[in-house]
């Protein structure tokens, strides 16, 4: 609950809360990436798939099979966002499974049965995990540890990652800690020679440059490293025209090609935020967190006065119960580190709003401030999918 002014349109935002609310943003961390081609301005590391009905080359096999895993990275590319690809089910998987279940006409019962595999046996062809070489630029990136206080906060030029490990895990929607499962000794799973052993970087590269507050890092530029498969990454040229907008996508692993949604309806009972088309098709769910007892959800119809990309975010004590009024008022800056996130997009009920995380895997758990927060790759897709004239139902 507090308000962003983005100069650029001089539009009002309201945000909801400090702990628990997210962000990510076109940060200077971004702007290293290489386009695989004219035709996608995605980075390096976008996926390449085969053509449906065709199997994809896997130059290195993955030691296991990750079924869960699989179905979590074709839900997400179907705008069934399970939250953080972890290989495990879960709430936010499960409330993957009862959206692709709906939109399929399937019996929605949140749960990865006989049907839904056989529903999802059109995307056999895409494996769970494959591989990936980190950008060698990266090397040049530099990455500062957020401090706590919004005080020592709003001195930075930033809040981007604290980490290169932290960029990549929210690259591939996941954690760092899945993507040492993935890489164990520090070499993809099924590589050769991967004993759990420490293991140096296939390619010999310099770390990131390192402020003196940064977290050191287990994986380093130049490094192959095996990553869940997620797609639906490919960014059109010219289809972005918010400065900026373009890179946070391909640090995001978004694509620009987004449903168009006319109704979007937030359950507080589900905990999820459902997008629908002009025919009242589902398409799109994500997992969100909707308020907690001081700031319930307001219920009933809104509507969407504007979409900030990327915005900077005015702290105000006053409109938050857990804060102390005596600390001073702060003018934060964007990162998907503040706090919230890439997307702020506003809403007619003022001081309240959709945006996105740094904590993605608190997205279902943690209370929010009242407003609706997601992670950030799928407030990123959400505000691709909306305009001033979706409607916005808060339902029980």
């Amino acid at each position: 609950m507090r308000h962003i002014l983005i100069s650029a349109s001089f539009l009002a935002l309201a945000a909801c809360g400090l702990n628990g609310t997210d962000g990510n943003q076109d940060d200077k961390q971004a702007t290293v990436t290489a386009a695989p081609s004219d035709e996608n301005l995605a980075d390096s590391m976008a996926s390449n798939d085969a053509a449906e009905g065709q199997q994809s080359a896997i130059d290195i096999p993955d030691s296991e099979e990750r079924p869960i895993m699989q179905a979590q990275v074709v839900m997400d590319r179907r705008g069934f966002g399970p939250g953080v690809v972890d290989g495990k089910m879960g709430l936010s998987t499960e409330n993957a499974l009862m959206g692709f279940q709906e939109a399929n006409n399937l019996e929605v019962t949140g749960k990865l049965d006989d049907a839904t595999r056989t529903a999802l046996e059109k995307w056999d062809n895409i494996p769970a995990t494959r591989v990936v070489t980190i950008p060698a630029e990266w090397a040049s990136l530099t990455f500062t540890k957020i401090p706590d206080g919004a005080e020592d906060q709003a001195k930075l030029e930033e809040l981007g990652y604290n980490s290169l490990d932290e960029k990549l895990a929210e690259r591939f929607h996941t954690t760092v800690d899945v993507l040492k499962m993935l890489n164990p000794g520090g070499k993809p799973a099924g590589m050769k020679g991967t004993d759990g052993a420490a293991t140096p970087s296939p390619v010999a590269t310099p770390e990131p440059a390192l402020a003196d507050t940064a977290q050191k890092t287990f994986f380093k530029a130049g490094q192959m490293i095996r990553v869940p498969n997620i797609g639906a990454d490919r960014i059109s040229p010219d289809a972005i025209d918010k400065e900026g907008w373009e890179k946070t996508l391909a640090s995001l692993g978004v694509g620009s090609d987004q449903p168009s949604a006319k109704k979007i309806v937030v359950s507080k009972a589900g905990g999820t935020l459902k997008a629908y088309d002009g025919n009242n098709k589902l398409v799109a769910l994500f997992t969100v967190t909707t308020g907690s007892k001081n700031d319930p959800l307001p219920l009933g119809d809104w509507g969407i006065t504007g979409i900030a990309h990327n915005p900077p975010f005015a702290y105000n004590p006053e409109l938050f119960w857990d804060v102390s009024d005596s600390e001073e008022k702060q003018q934060l800056p964007p990162g998907p580190n503040g706090p919230v996130g890439v997307v702020w997009i506003d809403l007619t009920k003022e001081h309240y709003g959709i945006h996105g995380t740094p904590e993605p895997q608190t997205i279902g758990r943690a209370q929010s401030h009242g407003c609706v927060r997601l992670t950030n790759w799928d407030v990123a897709r959400l505000a691709g999918m909306v305009s001033q004239d979706t409607l916005v139902l808060f339902e029980a």
